[in-house]
């Protein structure tokens, strides 16, 4: 498998959670994986054929309400084996975020430009709100010690973002406060 396909290993872990369909793995992206990662459902949808052709993961047809068929995928033995090996593999490259706020920044040329003070204060909004949305997950999802240590890696990217955001929140109280009147 390609190292550089991120997504094929995202599949593979939460398969190799518990077995889940399509749409709960595009779901996936818009709550917990979705703070650190994102991919699109004409993304999920290709990777599940590949995973599956390599013989990483299989699928059961089930049946939902009265007729409606889905697919329940599982993750297979290949499967289990190249997540294990990805997870243990070093991680040697820092890669570069792709903020677009921070580019448009890159290209400002004097503190006095008047957009400035608009820009930044739109981003401290963003920022807080993400920040206050990872306060409460991290009360909801982790209210115990014990929920923590069952869920650790989840629990540790959580107090990652709660970090970035606190960081950024107050990068930007600092640079408004900076500006000249």
């Amino acid at each position: 498998m390609a190292q550089k396909n991120k997504l094929q290993f995202i599949i593979l872990g939460l398969l190799n959670q518990q077995p889940l369909t399509g749409y709960d793995l595009t779901k996936a992206f818009e709550h917990e994986i979705g703070e650190f990662w994102q991919a699109q459902h004409s993304q999920v949808y290709p990777q599940l054929k590949r995973l599956e052709a390599q013989g990483y993961i299989t699928h059961e047809i089930t049946i939902s309400g009265e007729k409606l068929e889905k697919k329940l995928y599982h993750i297979a033995p290949a499967g289990q084996a190249a997540l294990t090996t990805w997870i243990t593999a070093g991680t040697p490259e820092l890669t570069a975020t792709k903020d677009e706020f921070i580019l448009k920044l890159y290209f400002v040329r004097t503190n006095r430009d008047p957009r400035l003070p608009e820009m930044l204060t739109e981003q401290l909004h963003l920022h807080q709100d993400k920040l206050d949305h990872l306060q409460q997950r991290l009360t909801t999802v982790f209210p115990t010690k014990a929920s923590q240590a069952e869920n650790f890696g989840h629990y540790l990217i959580l107090q990652h973002a709660l970090g970035r955001e606190t960081d950024y929140v107050t990068w930007l109280k600092q640079t408004l406060a900076a500006l000249p009147k």
